[in-house]
């Protein structure tokens, strides 16, 4: 029997904790908008509209800076109980369509409907209802992207932001994915793109030219992975049941943390309250421990160790090896625990 080719959807909803903002207030609709913390307690921006994107903002940018490239920027801290709430209505809708639905964040998900009867198949249809239905119940607006695999099916739902519909036919995949620059591909993250721009490689036809070998080479397992999506090849499925990889808590300091004992006292709560979490999740197996440290020049560095149990002593050793890479005042401190994966459990309690 003939495999179907495959159709799915990727559903992002447009600047979604401001959309929500903005549809409950019109007032706020054309001036710049941003959901975040606030500049005196070290806050970052968790969202912002168009209008403040004009300016340079975005995600996960420092408050204080966000506030300098734009001053009579409108900073909102955040309705996370009425997020969510508008977040159950959209996902909703989504598994009208289709049960195949695999959640990425509270505003985005993929969707397969390879199987679907209705729209006579047609998945640019269904994409069509999904952005409709979304804006006629939720006043939300709602990206969305038809392609073959997960990987261009993400970037064709971000090809046309705001209130895009970009469809990727199987027929155009090989064009389409010719002339996408590497940096757009799945996994490719500033350094990876550095690295790439270095050798010369700027679209996915530049990363063709090279042999797999010289991938595995520069790259490692990830070289395989780009050979890959190069040719537009992902058989990942949509998994309606995420697997959680790891459980974590973490903390941004309303001042930074001089020295190494103070940051080693702040660590004691934390610990105590990733504790609390793993007790909610029924203590599940661990496959290691890490720290988190943001220091206060905004440099990262996690320190992770296997074999150890995951209490205060454990973490303490992680920070000091942690914090004497650089020696300097933490902004941000997290700590917690890789979890192992549902496959290797299930090797773990095979019969001999």
């Amino acid at each position: 029997m003939q495999r179907l080719q495959r159709k799915i959807l990727h559903g992002d909803c447009d600047c979604f904790y401001a959309a929500v903002e903005m549809r409950d207030r019109p007032e706020l609709r054309d001036i710049p908008l941003a959901i975040g913390g606030s500049r005196e307690l070290r806050g970052v921006i968790a969202t912002c509209n168009y209008p403040a994107r004009v300016f340079g903002i975005h995600s996960a940018m420092p408050t204080a800076l966000a506030l300098r490239l734009c001053p009579h920027l409108t900073l909102l801290p955040g309705d996370f109980d009425r997020y969510r709430k508008v977040s159950r209505q959209i996902k909703a809708i989504f598994h009208e369509l289709t049960p195949l639905v695999e959640p990425l964040s509270m505003d985005e998900a993929y969707l397969d409907v390879t199987d679907v009867d209705g729209f006579r198949g047609s998945a640019t249809w269904m994409a069509r209802w999904l952005k409709d239905e979304c804006l006629s119940r939720t006043g939300i607006t709602l990206s969305v992207g038809a392609a073959p695999s997960k990987f261009l099916a993400k970037i064709a739902s971000d090809w046309e932001k705001p209130d895009g519909l970009t469809v990727i036919p199987p027929e155009r995949v090989d064009a389409f994915v010719r002339d996408l620059p590497v940096k757009k591909l799945h996994g490719v993250g500033p350094a990876t793109g550095a690295r790439l721009d270095a050798m010369g490689i700027h679209t996915c036809n530049d990363l063709r030219e090279l042999p797999i070998d010289r991938l595995l080479d520069e790259f490692g397992k990830f070289g395989l992975r780009l050979h890959d999506l190069s040719r537009g090849i992902d058989d990942r499925p949509v998994r309606v049941e995420r697997e959680r990889k790891s459980v974590s808590v973490e903390t941004t300091f309303d001042r930074d943390l001089p020295d190494l004992e103070t940051a080693t006292t702040a660590l004691a709560p934390l610990c105590e309250k990733l504790q609390g979490r793993l007790e909610r999740h029924g203590h599940p197996p661990m496959a290691g421990l890490f720290v988190k440290v943001r220091f206060d020049d905004f440099s990262l560095t996690t320190l992770e160790s296997r074999g150890l149990a995951p209490d205060a002593e454990s973490y303490t050793r992680l920070l000091e090896q942690a914090w004497a890479r650089t020696g300097r005042p933490v902004r941000l401190l997290g700590v917690g625990v890789r979890l192992v994966p549902e496959e290797a459990r299930q090797q773990l309690i095979l019969p001999l």
